[in-house]
């Protein structure tokens, strides 16, 4: 298993490179070369939220250093990290910008566009776990849940809670990705990094989700928007369960990704067994589902102790 992991990661490296190299990026000291660079460098990312958060803050980079990427020095990166820490990005904002400066430099390098990848001495920012913060109660879920309105946006709520998607996987989901099973249905996810992962729905809110179709087809989204009739966009997500948490006298600011969190939670609270929620959620590694044992642990030696 170790080995298959280090394969696929070593193919995709590969396949990274080869993809790059295949434009030829020509070195351009006076940065002519730059945008393109990015838009290559952008192009390999699959998730479309991730382009465009990368995009903001290559951007953002850019401006700071005000000289062609060939230029950037490790005293210009390590500057534009402490802009970071003293500006108002969060720590978690924060790291991620520090990550795209760092994955494209890394891939400037690798194509030969950049001589030195001076972003490698570069170090995230120590980010103090909040997850236990943003984990909501099951009886808090189920009234966000019911706060609702009944069909769309109730079905959507509930879907993001019995199956962990991300946002960005719910407002991509087809019909034609819904299949029935002997009992209930599934869902066929494509999630990060390109991976396609299968969740199985119960019998009861399989025929919820059946009932919010009416005359949708097969390449239909399961979510429009009724506007423009066409996939919901995350932010219209948001203002969904924003909404559906004020209407339920929730104080925290929930987001969708909130439910994932409730959802991995709740099923390890559970006894789920944690290799099941690492495949149901699509983690990378058995150690980020155990984040959420870490958050809320059912066990402490302080109850050994005398009060």
């Amino acid at each position: 298993m170790h080995d298959n992991r280090i394969y696929r990661v070593y193919s995709s490296r590969v396949n990274e490179l080869t993809i790059a190299s295949s434009f030829a990026v020509a070195p351009a000291p006076n940065g002519s070369g730059d945008a393109k660079l990015v838009e290559l460098w952008l192009s390999l990312k699959v998730s479309t939220h991730t382009r465009r958060a990368y995009a903001a803050d290559i951007e953002r980079f850019v401006q700071f250093v005000g000289k062609p990427l060939g230029w950037v020095t490790l005293a210009d990166a390590q500057a534009f990290a402490t802009s970071l820490e003293q500006g108002s990005l969060k720590p978690a904002s924060q790291n991620r910008a520090l990550t795209a400066v760092k994955s494209l430099l890394s891939f400037g390098q690798d194509t030969g566009y950049l001589a030195f990848n001076v972003g490698a001495a570069v170090k995230l920012r120590p980010n103090r776990d909040s997850l236990a913060q943003r984990i909501l109660e099951e009886s808090e879920v189920a009234k966000l849940i019911e706060a609702a309105p009944q069909g769309r946006d109730r079905v959507l709520l509930k879907l993001l809670y019995v199956s962990g998607v991300r946002v960005s996987e719910l407002c991509g989901l087809k019909w034609c990705d819904a299949v029935p099973r002997a009992e209930g249905g599934q869902i066929t996810v494509f999630g990060k990094r390109g991976k396609t992962r299968t969740v199985l729905l119960k019998p009861k809110f399989w025929a919820q989700l059946l009932a919010i179709r009416t005359d949708a087809g097969p390449v239909d989204p399961i979510f429009p928007s009724r506007k423009s009739r066409g996939h919901l966009d995350p932010s219209q997500v948001r203002r969904i369960v924003y909404a559906a948490a004020k209407k339920a006298g929730l104080q925290q600011k929930v987001s969708p990704h909130w439910m994932r969190h409730a959802h991995a939670s709740h099923a390890l609270d559970r006894r789920a067994p944690i290799h099941l929620v690492q495949a149901t959620l699509g983690h990378a590694s058995v150690s980020t589902t155990g984040r959420y044992l870490h958050a809320r642990p059912t066990e402490s030696s302080s109850f050994y102790l005398p009060d």
